[in-house]
């Protein structure tokens, strides 16, 4: 590591700031599905969950971009122009409001995903590099405590704000026509203004701090020298690299789900969503337990791919119980698979790019655009299964996504050739 002697500490907590903003937005969406599918008179789940598919997909399109970004302005200025791409795309939700218009809110939702997506691609290989590899899933969850510390806030705080009274609205609109509706259905929609406002002024805030501040260049052995290494002469010729990014988008359709989701699940079970908007706060606060089992069991106790392991079979064991169980107890299954998710994203990543010397940005890339599809088109795939109809019929997706997991902790990380 090219590394100066002086202390990390006040980079990490830096960081940390960056995680817990973009942890925020992030768990805003288990708020907006409800919201929009109300607001924007949407009529299936699928529609709704086009929230998720546009917020991650941007990851898909722009992680590459993001990591030529970097490599030309590097990971503080990449992480300030991140933090002012996610406050455009916040303001954009203003105009959306006023015309309650989906495709609107949509488009700010990919710009703030192009954003994050930059962020992700500088924070995450910038943890795992700011110190040993081996430690580098214990520096993640300390950076996933902020994360999701901020998703456990973010949906009651936003729902707090826009969907007060939402069971009473709801049954105002059932009867409601004409003028009256528009007018209900409008008043809904500018909620939205305020809360989004202000956090767009807060990510200026931040991004001018950053700007400011004196956050070390850190840069993996070899990864700008030609001299390298590794022997290898393609990013794609990491097996644990490749297989990494598959373990990626099944661990953020997962995690996607059962946030994201658990709140249209409670309302699709019959919960009023006075209750269920605060599901994803339950699924938040199991994860911030796992974050806290990281912190302290990895390294000392266990190796990051044994946690990885163990959380993929735990995974599975809420899966098949929120399958096979009805009402509050389900609900409850899924909440706890936040449990089995927290330790998922500390120890995939540093799998994954170990080794990758002068490699290590465009890995991180890949492994960043596996959220798109992660949580573009599993959740998509989920609500199309499951829906109103057969809410839990869609879990099955997540059995599939928990088994592939623990095919990469138990062997696929391994691999060094096809």
């Amino acid at each position: 590591m090219e590394q100066n002697n002086k202390s990390y500490l006040m980079p990490l907590v830096m960081i940390g700031v960056l995680f817990f903003t973009f942890g925020y937005i992030t768990w805003t969406n288990g708020t907006l599905i409800p919201f929009l599918k109300i607001a924007c008179e949407l009529e299936t789940d699928t529609q709704a969950f086009l929230v998720t598919s546009a917020f991650y997909m941007s990851y898909f399109f722009l992680s590459i971009p993001s990591s030529f970004i970097l490599s030309k302005v590097g990971f503080k200025n990449g992480m300030v122009i991140g933090l002012i791409i996610v406050a455009l795309g916040s303001l954009i939700f203003i105009p959306a409001a006023n015309s309650r218009t989906f495709s609107l809110f949509l488009t700010g939702l990919f710009v703030q995903g192009a954003g994050l997506s930059l962020l992700q691609t500088a924070v995450n290989p910038y943890v795992s590099i700011l110190g040993p590899i081996e430690s580098a899933a214990k520096r993640i969850s300390i950076m996933g405590v902020a994360n999701k510390f901020a998703g456990i806030l973010a949906p009651i705080i936003l729902g707090a704000v826009v969907l007060k009274g939402i069971g009473d609205l709801e049954g105002k609109l059932k009867t409601a026509q004409g003028d009256e509706k528009e007018i209900l259905l409008n008043d809904l929609a500018q909620r939205i203004n305020t809360p989004y406002i202000a956090l767009a002024i807060f990510l200026i805030l931040v991004a001018v701090l950053f700007w400011f501040s004196k956050l070390p260049e850190v840069k993996e052995e070899g990864e700008d020298n030609k001299e390298s290494k590794t022997q290898k002469d393609s990013v794609f010729a990491f097996p644990n690299l490749i297989l990494g990014v598959f373990a990626i988008i099944f661990y953020v359709g997962a995690e996607v789900i059962a946030g994201d989701g658990i709140g249209q699940y409670g309302k699709n079970i019959g919960i009023s969503l006075d209750e269920a908007k605060n599901f994803t706060a339950y699924t938040l606060g199991a994860m911030l337990v796992g974050y806290f089992v990281g912190i302290i069991a990895i390294p000392k106790y266990i190796k990051q791919e044994n946690a990885l392991k163990y959380s993929a079979i735990l995974g599975l064991i809420f899966t098949i119980a929120a399958i096979f169980t009805s009402g509050y107890t389900s609900v409850y299954c899924i909440a706890l698979m936040g449990l089995s998710n927290a330790l998922m994203w500390p120890s995939i990543f540093p799998l994954a790019i170990k080794g990758l010397g002068k490699f290590t940005k465009i890995g991180s890339a890949l492994l960043i655009m596996g959220i798109g599809p992660g949580g573009g088109i599993i959740p998509l795939a989920y609500a199309e299964m499951g829906g109103e109809v057969n809410p839990q019929r869609g879990f099955w997706i997540m059995a599939i996504c928990y088994i592939f997991i623990l095919y990469f902790a138990i062997s696929g990380h391994k691999k060094k050739s096809w």
